[in-house]
């Protein structure tokens, strides 16, 4: 169960409320492959008499589809020979919260478990539990924050469908890294995102703009890692929704035009389960550290497949751009893939390959596996790089989807960590979208060859 706050509601609260008339929706919710909610809406009463107790289920297709909603085959899960059976949705009494911008509305998030079975291997939730428990069973426990970039375009959803998401007017026209005049044309979205996230039991740090036309990020404090896993998905769908709200839209792709990309920086610490800090006394980094260091440092192409998930992600990997390209770790070094900040209890490393477009359970999960490993093999952290990591000539993360899916699907430390159904299942969701893009004439290529070909 994740952790609670004051705003969060138990399972008695949400009944009570639902009594009263104060909320009568309640969605229950997962967090598929790409990162996205899917679910069902119910009405309160059902759910306070049925639901409540029993849980409900759903498709196993909603684990082997693309991105738009196909059927593929391919996946060992699910599939026609199978028969397309159902899950269980398995609630989790610890993720109720009121969403302040629906009306009436509450919001569950759940586990999916087989019928009459186990845990889904598959599931993001569940691969990410996993990785909970090792720490735990060592005596550690993650703390995790996640850092979203979005860009906001003035104009509607529909309407930039419409228009082929091309050529839609940015909120802001110029760069606003961190201006306060940037942020207040666009206050009235970002003030509603924020209030609407600390309502639903998100602790909102504040919003500042960034450097691509439009860009912004709002941030959150740090909390276990699964409770960080699952705001950042209920944020990213609330923020769709909220700017749908205003009539505008916004995007987390990880590069939606040649300008900036949008990043998910992920910041990672230990501690002991007794609250204890792990990582050193604030002067000295302490060898459990450094070796969760270079167990993330070591594996990143092996899991870069899980950092930068889709075709587009691997665009936002380019010299100079704030995106990392180059295996290294620096302290406070932000041209480093890997970048050290903090010390004593506030010391963390943050993980500067993941984009917007990636699923936090999945990122994360590989983050904690991989550094767990480095702890278990004891592994030697190499020289910190000082200077511009870009011009280094170190090795380099994978430059496509297609070489990180190999990296991913040939990894024994990756199968090792996470298992083969879960390598296998990921691997292939990779090779869907590969055949999905390769299939696909672009722009670019009817601009150079409609007529002068």
């Amino acid at each position: 169960m994740t952790s609670s706050n004051s705003r969060l509601l138990d399972l008695d609260d949400l009944c009570q409320r639902i009594d009263t008339g104060h909320i009568d929706t309640v969605i229950v919710a997962f967090t598929d492959m790409q990162g996205r909610l899917q679910g069902k809406r119910f009405h309160g009463r059902y759910f306070r008499d049925i639901v409540a107790d029993h849980g409900t289920e759903g498709c196993n297709y909603l684990l082997s589809v693309d991105v738009e909603m196909n059927t593929v085959g391919g996946y060992a899960m699910s599939s026609w020979d199978t028969g397309y059976g159902d899950m269980e949705f398995v609630l989790d009494p610890g993720t109720i919260r009121v969403l302040a911008h629906l009306p009436h509305t509450a919001m569950i998030q759940c586990d999916l478990r087989q019928l009459g079975g186990g845990a889904v291997a598959q599931s993001p939730r569940t691969i990410l539990q996993q990785q909970q428990e090792r720490a735990r069973g060592v005596g550690l426990q993650a703390l995790a924050g996640t850092e979203l970039e979005f860009i906001v375009f003035d104009t509607t959803y529909e309407q930039a469908w419409n228009d082929g998401y091309r050529d839609l007017t940015p909120s802001n026209q110029y760069n606003i890294d961190y201006s306060i005049l940037g942020t207040t044309r666009i206050e009235p979205l970002l003030r509603d995102i924020r209030n609407t996230a600390y309502a639903a039991g998100m602790n909102v740090e504040g919003a500042k703009g960034e450097c691509n036309l439009g860009q912004h990020e709002i941030g959150f404090l740090y909390d276990d890692v699964l409770t960080t896993a699952d705001n950042h998905a209920v944020y990213k769908t609330m923020a769709k929704e909220i700017a749908a709200q205003h009539g505008k839209a916004l995007t987390f792709m990880a590069k939606y035009n040649e300008r900036e990309g949008n990043s998910c920086h992920i910041h990672l610490s230990l501690r002991g389960t007794d609250g204890s800090i792990v990582f050193g006394d604030g002067r000295h980094r302490s060898q459990l550290y450094e070796h969760f260091i270079a167990g993330i440092l070591g594996t990143l192409r092996d899991f870069t497949l899980l950092y930068a998930p889709n075709v587009n992600s691997y665009k936002r990997f380019a010299t100079g751009s704030f995106a990392p390209t180059t295996i290294a770790w620096g302290t406070d070094n932000r041209s480093c893939a890997l970048r050290l900040v903090g010390g004593g209890p506030s010391a963390r490393v943050e993980n500067r390959v993941p984009g917007g477009d990636a699923n936090p359970y999945l990122a994360l999960a590989a983050m904690l596996g991989a550094g767990l490993y480095g702890i278990e093999h004891e592994l030697e952290l190499e020289p910190e790089l000082v200077g511009n990591a870009y011009d280094s000539g170190l090795p380099t993360i994978p430059a496509t989807l297609r070489d990180a899916r190999a990296e991913f699907n040939e990894s024994e430390v990756a199968r090792s960590i996470l298992g083969d159904e879960v390598v296998d299942h990921y691997t292939h969701m990779a090779d869907v979208e590969l055949r999905a893009f390769d299939a696909a004439v672009t722009d670019w290529e009817l601009r150079r060859s409609f007529e002068r070909m």
